[in-house]
Parts: C-alpha cells; sequence; structure tokens
C-alpha cells in the first residue's frame, strides 16, 4: 500500500511552551511509539517563524491514521495540530491531467 503525504501544522500551547526544552525528547518518543504504532513515519521537521510554531512532513497509510496522529498530538497538551493532505508534484500534474 503507498503511503501518503501529509502536512502537519501545529502550535505550542501553554503548556508546551512552559516545557519547551523537553520539546526534542516528546518529538523523539512520540515518533518511536504512537506514530509508528498508527503506521506514520516522520520525514521532516521544520520549526517556523510566523503563524505556525511547527510544519511536519508525515507518511501514513491513510486518512485514518492521519486524523488519530492529529489527535495524538493534541491529546498530549504540548500542541495543537492541523493535518492537511499534501499531494506531491507528479500527483498534483495527475488530477490535473484527470480535469475535463
Amino acid at each position: 500500500m503507498a503511503m501518503k503525504k501529509y502536512l502537519v501544522l501545529c502550535n505550542f500551547t501553554e503548556k508546551g511552551r512552559a516545557q519547551i526544552k523537553e520539546s526534542p525528547l516528546r518529538l523523539d518518543q512520540a515518533t518511536k511509539t504512537a506514530w509508528k504504532a498508527l503506521g506514520c513515519v516522520l520525514k521532516d521537521f521544520y520549526l517556523l517563524v510566523g503563524e505556525y510554531d511547527i510544519a511536519i512532513i508525515v507518511e501514513a497509510p491513510d486518512d485514518h491514521a492521519a486524523a488519530a496522529l492529529a489527535l495524538s498530538i493534541d491529546s498530549r497538551g504540548a500542541l495543537r495540530a492541523r493535518v492537511q493532505r499534501a499531494y506531491a508534484e507528479d500527483e498534483y500534474r495527475e488530477i490535473i491531467r484527470s480535469l475535463s
């Protein structure tokens, strides 16, 4: 089964900001346990300056796994996550070709 790409945009919560120095450890733990259990793989991670604090590129088997990932991130209380399906260039070109 081909993995799908998702863009996860996150903002630190008050709790996350208060425990900012633990953030790298939380990321390591999450990607090795909860994310792996959902079949999700972290591909890229970015600290941002602007509207969002973090951007993560994730591969997931399907939309259900991606939704569960967002809920898993939110449930830990340090981040608020928004997940969007991301289409690679080849997928984009295929979508455009399919237009009538």
